[in-house]
């Protein structure tokens, strides 16, 4: 056994999206700055989530959008080739090989060490390497851990016989199921019921509430449960899972109510923990397992000293690629600021602070239809007290989505703050609306009077246009 032992100004542990981010910004506020993985640098986001997910939906999608159009409907009436798909999502995931992202790290002179880290202590962290070594590393400022989330897995008797499919194997397989179950109502098991039904699974949902996408707005949920049902998904609410077996290659499905289901593969799309359970955070006096929680500048609220930092879906903030990013740019600044002996501007949408995290997450769902929304939802606006205007509109009625295509359905909802005569929240469902989401955005995070947004015209004839019928829907 080798042991070397290295300092650097700052230890970020976990090279994804969120971490890589961290380890630029610090490194460009001149700080030396050292990151640890122990997987493929690049994370969840780039092999087995956000990169290989929409790489499957996005034939998908397409291909629901070209059937609407006149002319071009017979064009795409055929099946999906499954194999250019899956070579199309290989291509994206980089054929799950990292040199690109060791390049990347490179050109900002961050140095990279592949191995598990674990803390030690207060700014102490080891790494085991996979060739045996040992490096001790010791942090002058801070240590940020990055490290995400995964599968959150239920405990179902014979759970540990059957090889589930998580996340991962739902982006990654190689082979179409005949039958697939997944297991859940979010993101993930929406996104992946429309991917495999697509590709030519026979997918069944078993969904233990009584709705789809029950964070959202209901009028999003009940849209995407049509569109998933018209393909052919089988969607059964209320239906809790109690047994699974393994038996002749099948897998073996008792239900609550004692039903039963045979299936090919099973995907468990039922939440995500935090990776947190080894990384030595009982050397500081946490918990392993916990997810963080930090302030509003990603220091980790239960550490004194102010020397470690949580950034990404670890804290439990924002579960979503690019909210982490986010933090990770506003964590890399503050991190430079403290060392440097900076003041900190922690006001709100100030520049050390993640303001966003709480008024303006942005998300799209990548479905048929899609979905996109930013801020609060009626219910999150209901409970936080405030005076809220609920503006709807049907979105078949705006001109652009006569031009998108035939038979559109969809639907937009903006929520008005009546004391500040702001927009605190955006929801849109229906084809297209992806590409709506940031101007959402942008009103939301920029609190644009209405008086003023008044005067931002849309271009007819687009989607676009929904932002000046809620406003006339508004004013009348």
């Amino acid at each position: 056994m080798n042991e070397t032992t290295r300092t650097y100004d700052v230890i970020v542990i976990g090279a994804g999206p969120v971490g890589e981010n961290v380890a630029e910004r610090a490194r460009a506020a001149g700080l030396s700055t050292v990151i640890v993985e122990r997987e493929l640098i690049g994370g969840e986001c780039s092999f087995w989530a956000c990169d290989p997910s929409k790489a499957l939906l996005r034939p998908v999608v397409a291909r629901a959008d070209a059937r609407r159009v006149p002319g071009l409907s017979q064009a795409v009436a055929g099946p999906l080739d499954v194999e250019a798909v899956l070579a199309h999502r290989d291509k994206m995931s980089s054929y799950w090989k990292d040199e690109d992202q060791v390049d990347w790290l490179n050109s900002v002179s961050v140095d990279l060490i592949r191995g598990h880290g674990r803390l030690t202590g207060p700014r102490r962290v080891s790494v085991q390497t996979p060739d045996g070594e040992t490096v001790a590393l010791t942090a002058r400022h801070a240590v940020a851990v990055s490290t995400g989330t995964s599968a959150a897995l239920p405990p179902i008797p014979g759970l540990d016989t059957v090889r589930p499919w998580t996340s991962r194997e739902a982006t990654s397989a190689y082979k179409v199921p005949g039958r697939l179950a997944v297991v859940g109502g979010g993101v993930v098991a929406v996104e992946m019921a429309t991917a495999w039904q697509a590709l030519g699974s026979q997918v069944t949902m078993l969904v233990l509430e009584d709705a789809l996408l029950q964070r959202m707005e209901p009028f999003a949920g009940e849209l995407v449960t049509d569109g998933l049902r018209e393909a052919g998904v089988d969607i059964r609410f209320g239906t809790s899972v109690t047994s699974l077996a393994r038996e002749d290659g099948d897998v073996q499905i008792t239900l609550a109510d004692g039903g039963h289901l045979a299936a090919d593969e099973i995907l468990l799309a039922t939440g995500r923990a935090p990776n947190t359970w080894d990384l030595g955070l009982e050397t500081i006096g946490l918990t392993p397992g916990d997810w963080l929680k930090v302030d509003d500048t990603f220091q980790v609220t239960d550490v004194a000293d102010g020397w470690f930092y949580a950034v990404g879906d670890v804290n439990h903030r924002a579960l979503m690629t690019h909210q982490g990013k986010y933090q990770a740019r506003i964590a890399g600044a503050v991190i430079g600021a403290r060392a440097k002996g900076e003041p900190i501007d922690d006001a709100p949408w100030g520049a050390h602070v993640a303001t966003a995290d709480h008024a303006a997450v942005p998300q799209v769902v990548f479905t048929t239809p899609e979905v996109a929304s930013v801020g609060l939802t009626s219910r999150e606006a209901e409970q936080s007290g405030r005076r809220i205007e609920v503006v709807d509109y049907d979105l078949a009625h705006v001109a652009g989505a006569h031009q998108y295509g035939e038979d559109y359905r969809g639907r937009a909802r903006m929520l008005i703050d009546t004391d500040r005569n702001t927009v605190v929240g955006v929801t849109f469902a229906g084809p297209g609306v992806g590409e709506l989401v940031h101007s959402a955005t942008i009103a939301v995070a920029g609190e644009v009077p209405l008086d003023r947004l008044w005067h931002a015209v849309p271009a007819f004839p687009t989607l676009g246009e929904i932002w000046l019928r809620l406003l006339e829907t508004h004013r009348r």
